[in-house]
C-alpha cells in the first residue's frame, strides 16, 4: 500500500503464503507485525516484529509469510531509498569514509533487529501522514536521519562498500543497474565487461557474490518478474507479455514462467493473488 509519503509504504495481509518469488529494491523493510521467511541462495532467514532486512540493491529473492491471521494480520513497512540518498550522509558525517579499505563483496541484504534510535524517526514518520501539509518538509529530514542511524549502526559499514569509488563491489552495483534498466535487451557479458572496467571473470565472480546468481540468471528473473507484474496489472496475453520483456519464443517464456512460478502464464493471474512486489 503506497502512501502520501513516496518513499514509505505499507503491506498488509490476513493469510499465510507459499514462498512467492519477489525483488528487494534499495530499501529497509522492517515487519511490525507477524512473521516471515526470506529464501536467499538456498538459505532460510526468518524475521518477525521489529527485525528488519536492509537491501543495498535490487535482490531477486523468494519470500513467505509464516505468521498472518485475521486477528493478528501480518503487517510490514518498506522504506527505499537511493544510494545517491546514502552518499549525501555519508559525505556530511564520515568525510574518511571513502579511504576505508573494504573487504570482498558480499551478499546484497543485510539483517537485524531494530532498537529505540531506528524505530523513534521511523514512528515520526509514520505519524507525518496525519498532517500531510507537513510531509513536504519534514519528510525529507526524517529520512535523512533514518539513513544517519542507519549508517551509524552495522548497516553503515554495510553499505559503504557499495560507495566506494573504484571497489569491485560498487562496479557490480552499476552492472546490476544497467541489466535491470535494460533488462528486455539481449546481455552482452564481454561488453558489460569492458564498459565497467571488469575481466568477464572477475565481473561473473563477483557479480555472483552480491546477488548469488550470475548476470543471465539475473535478468531472467528481472524478465519473469515484470512478466508476472504485467499479467496481474495489465491485462495481457502470454505472447504480448512473451516479448514486452524481452522473449523472442512464447513457448520459451511459458516454459521458464512456469518454472519459476508453478503455473502458467494463462492461469497464474487467476490464482495468485499476493502483490510480491509490495511484500516488505
Amino acid at each position: 500500500m503506497k502512501t502520501a509519503i513516496p518513499s514509505l509504504s505499507f503491506y498488509t495481509t490476513t493469510t499465510n503464503t507459499e514462498c512467492i518469488p519477489a525483488i528487494y529494491e534499495p530499501s529497509l523493510c522492517l515487519v511490525l507485525q507477524g512473521a516471515k521467511i526470506l529464501l536467499l541462495g538456498g538459505t532460510y532467514y526468518r524475521y518477525d516484529a521489529l527485525g528488519y532486512v536492509l537491501a543495498s540493491t535490487h535482490m531477486p529473492t523468494r519470500v513467505r509469510i509464516t505468521e498472518a491471521s485475521t486477528e493478528h494480520p501480518f503487517i510490514s513497512l518498506k522504506l527505499t531509498f537511493t544510494m545517491e540518498d546514502i552518499f549525501e550522509v555519508m559525505k556530511e558525517t564520515e568525510p574518511k569514509a571513502m579511504c576505508v579499505a573494504m573487504r570482498t563483496p558480499e551478499r546484497g541484504l543485510c539483517f537485524g533487529e531494530s532498537n529505540t534510535p531506528l524505530l523513534d524517526p521511523l514512528m515520526r514518520l509514520v505519524r507525518l501522514l496525519d498532517t500531510p501539509q507537513n510531509i513536504k518538509f519534514m519528510a525529507p529530514l526524517i529520512m535523512k536521519e533514518l539513513l544517519y542511524i542507519v549508517m551509524s549502526d552495522k548497516g553503515g559499514e554495510f553499505l559503504r562498500k557499495y560507495l566506494m569509488d573504484g571497489s569491485s563491489t560498487q562496479q557490480v552495483v552499476k552492472v546490476i543497474s544497467k541489466i535491470k534498466n535494460d533488462f528486455a535487451e539481449n546481455i552482452n557479458i564481454k561488453e558489460l565487461a569492458r564498459t565497467f572496467a571488469m575481466s568477464e571473470s572477475s565481473l561473473y565472480h563477483n557479480f555472483k557474490k552480491v546477488t548469488l546468481m550470475s548476470p543471465l540468471q539475473f535478468q531472467k528473473t528481472l524478465r519473469l518478474e515484470e512478466a508476472r507484474r504485467m499479467l496481474l496489472t495489465q491485462g495481457l496475453d502470454a505472447s504480448e507479455v512473451a516479448f514486452a520483456v524481452g522473449y523472442e519464443s512464447p513457448s520459451q517464456f511459458s516454459r521458464e514462467y512456469v518454472r519459476m512460478f508453478g503455473l502458467p502464464p494463462k492461469t497464474y493471474a487467476k490464482t495468485i493473488h499476493h502483490d510480491a512486489e509490495n511484500i516488505a
